[in-house]
């Protein structure tokens, strides 16, 4: 049974995994903690896909003192051959006595065998300590390894009256600037920033991850790995010219059959892919679109969009998280709304579990999930 010493070292081990909030991907945000005699003698995180996973670091720095130690790991240990070597034999190498597992790897290469490898060759194991942290860690790689498909977050900024937009479309700036910068780090940890045609020709919006407005220590560098830019176009009116096809990382213009042929060839020269998704009314096939996100490795997406986009993502059932940055400012009742829902009485009505609400700058971050229909 986990003791006071466990959830306080697999805290550390979580702490440490964080570090690669940003940088991770596809790979799940790992840290370990290695510790013997109640001493930390070793630290680690995974920081790069295809660079060394965090036990290996724990390891190094713990050198022969990991003989009979505690290794604490966020994620089982993995017990397959991928870009790295199996960390479980790295353990069992090193005559560790004991690992502790925040929770078992959903991905099915792993998924109980690196804790069963571990068990056979005679280590003591336990897992389910901090589980809840750990899962909120990393839900993109868990939702991705188990359903197949990405952890999409809405991201929407409204008025105190629960407007997005004036009747014009005009929206810069409902929010202040430390609103503003904690979006650039819901992108920077995002694989793919997702947005409507709207957006593109009333803004210009780039979707890019802008380096000063990250306000973090290391932005310059997180600012080179930029998501993949998803623009729902369905008769391809973005210029080519665009802030968002002319800008750093790679563009996916998602089509249908309305586009002409001559306005995709001008896009896919000016460096952009093409896709056609039809879906009903003309529209975009939602669901197609996270698929082929799915496929190209995308595990977190960040939807960023109008009422209308939106409202068909959360009607559709595909937002997982909701974070709404709210103004404390009023803009009239013929603005536009939060949300376009085809609701016509209370019992369509969606319900919210709120996760967190905090002060940012000037402004309040709500976050919130769908309560289940059958709660």
């Amino acid at each position: 049974m986990a003791s006071a010493i466990d959830h306080e070292m697999m805290s550390r081990a979580l702490q440490l995994a964080r570090k690669g909030l940003f940088t991770t991907m596809p790979n799940p945000r790992v840290g370990c903690v290695i510790m013997k005699d109640g001493v930390i003698v070793g630290e680690g995180f995974h920081e790069r896909s295809g660079e060394p996973h965090a036990e290996v670091y724990a390891l190094k720095m713990a050198g022969d003192k990991a003989e009979g130690a505690t290794a604490y790991v966020t994620l089982e240990p993995c017990s397959h051959f991928g870009k790295t070597p199996p960390c479980a034999e790295a353990l069992i190498k090193a005559k560790v006595a004991r690992v502790v597992a925040a929770m078992e790897d959903p991905n099915p290469l792993v998924s109980g065998r690196g804790m069963k490898m571990l068990s056979k060759a005679g280590i003591e194991v336990e897992s389910g300590v901090l589980e809840a942290e750990a899962r909120a860690l990393n839900p993109g790689f868990i939702k991705k390894m188990v359903s197949n498909q990405p952890y999409v977050r809405l991201k929407l900024a409204m008025s105190l009256d629960g407007r997005t937009a004036m009747e014009s479309g005009e929206s810069q700036w409902i929010t202040g600037p430390d609103a503003r910068s904690e979006v650039q780090k819901l992108r920077a940890q995002s694989c793919a920033v997702i947005s409507g045609v709207g957006s593109i020709l009333q803004d210009n919006a780039s979707l890019t991850v802008r380096a000063e407005e990250l306000g973090l220590p290391n932005a310059q560098t997180l600012a080179q790995r930029q998501p993949l830019r998803v623009v729902l176009d369905s008769s391809l009116q973005t210029p080519v010219d665009a802030k968002v096809i002319t800008g750093p990382g790679q563009v996916l213009m998602v089509c249908t059959d309305q586009a002409g042929q001559d306005k995709q060839a001008k896009l896919e020269a000016a460096g952009a892919e093409v896709v056609k998704l039809n879906g009903s009314n003309g529209q975009v096939d939602l669901k197609e679109l996270m698929t082929l996100l799915s496929s190209k490795g995308c595990q977190e997406v960040l939807l960023e969009t109008g009422a209308t986009l939106a409202g068909a993502a959360v009607n559709e059932a595909l937002v997982d998280e909701l974070i709404v940055f709210m103004a404390p400012t009023l803009m009239g009742a013929a603005a536009r709304p939060l949300l376009k829902l085809p609701f016509q009485s209370m019992s369509e009505k969606l319900d919210l579990n709120v996760s967190d609400i905090r002060a940012i700058g000037n402004d309040w971050k709500i976050t919130a999930t769908f309560k289940d229909k059958t709660d």
